[in-house]
């Protein structure tokens, strides 16, 4: 995906995946989770979501335009993931982790250059997050799993210009996804 101006050239590619997606919901679909396990990666998963919701509120405050349109846009996309995944705790009988009142910024965010880089960062930790699921005994979740990283892998290359080799995972460097987290150059 290439972008100019912070945009994406293909708007479509930025919702593949994503929870609200007929596709993704017809396939894939998890079935309950069934173990402490499972149960427990779903919970890691859903206080990611909870932070990318929370900072987006951050992002979204310092674009306007296509960026805050794209900014609000990816808002809803981690509400509906926060939904499906606290449906999914609940059905199983667990009790969903709550939001915090405030999350620690990884960095401070002033600009737009760094409410840009803010979210490439949180989708590159939403993609750690749902990397624990493609490890899941289940295959509905592992596919989900899958399909949330690669969605989420999606979003952080709009938003930092780069691709990561292997989305969730530290890079060699051992960067990680911090390597999103420093704000450079306005996209």
């Amino acid at each position: 995906m290439t972008r100019s101006k912070g945009t994406p050239s293909n708007p479509v590619a930025r919702s593949e995946g994503t929870p609200s997606d007929p596709a993704a919901r017809s396939e894939g679909t998890p079935s309950d989770p069934a173990t402490e396990h499972d149960q427990s990666v779903l919970q890691s998963a859903l206080a990611a979501e909870h932070a990318a919701i929370y900072g987006y509120g951050v992002v979204g405050a310092y674009l306007t335009g296509r960026l805050e349109q794209a900014a609000q846009q990816d808002w809803a996309t981690h509400q509906v993931a926060m939904d499906a995944l606290v449906s999914r705790l609940t059905s199983a009988g667990a009790q969903p982790v709550a939001a915090q009142d405030a999350y620690q910024l990884p960095f401070a965010v002033r600009s737009r250059a760094a409410a840009v880089a803010l979210a490439a960062f949180l989708e590159g930790r939403v993609a750690e997050a749902y990397l624990g699921l493609v490890a899941l005994d289940d295959p509905g979740l592992r596919a989900w799993g899958a399909q949330q990283v690669r969605a989420s892998a999606l979003r952080a290359t709009f938003w930092s210009g780069r691709t990561a080799a292997f989305p969730g995972l530290p890079d060699p460097a051992g960067t990680g996804t911090a390597a999103f987290a420093r704000p450079s150059a306005a996209p």
